[in-house]
């Protein structure tokens, strides 16, 4: 199925990583949003249940293994042409998640990777849903331990 101009929405998958009080964020490489900063994630494949999802995309994308991996919201990524026909239509499931030790390194549809933290997000022109799923992965962080 074609991303652009789908017949039916793509389901994605986003990951909040942390490693003590900080989030682990990629720089993207490809559309959408090449060059921004972003949760690690992208498309579930045939088969594959989203916890596994999730945890392949943090793999393929920063080299880390996952500890831990809870589900947290899900957001609708939806854009239109000038005609006002959708041109792409992602349903992401987010979780939130803890690394395991290693250092995280670029790979797949990372340009970067860099930890970061929570004072430090609203500067990098994150999307704004992005800071809201941050916001609420610490929230849910927090009331589990």
């Amino acid at each position: 199925m074609s991303r652009d101009y789908p017949e039916r929405p793509v389901v994605g998958v986003g990951a909040v990583v942390w490693r003590g009080d900080r989030v682990l964020l990629i720089r993207r490489d490809k559309p959408p949003r090449a060059g921004e900063w972003s949760l690690p994630g992208g498309a579930q494949e045939l088969g594959e249940g989203v916890l596994e999802a999730a945890r392949r995309e943090v793999r393929e994308e920063t080299g880390l293994e996952l500890t831990r991996v809870e589900l947290l919201t899900v957001v609708d990524s939806i854009g239109h042409d000038e005609q006002g026909r959708v041109r792409w239509h992602y349903t992401l499931i987010d979780v939130w998640a803890e690394a395991a030790a290693g250092e995280a390194v670029p790979g797949g549809d990372a340009a970067e990777v860099r930890w970061f933290g929570l004072d430090e997000l609203e500067g990098l022109g994150l999307w704004s849903e992005t800071l809201r799923v941050v916001r609420l992965a610490a929230e849910r962080r927090a009331a589990a331990r």
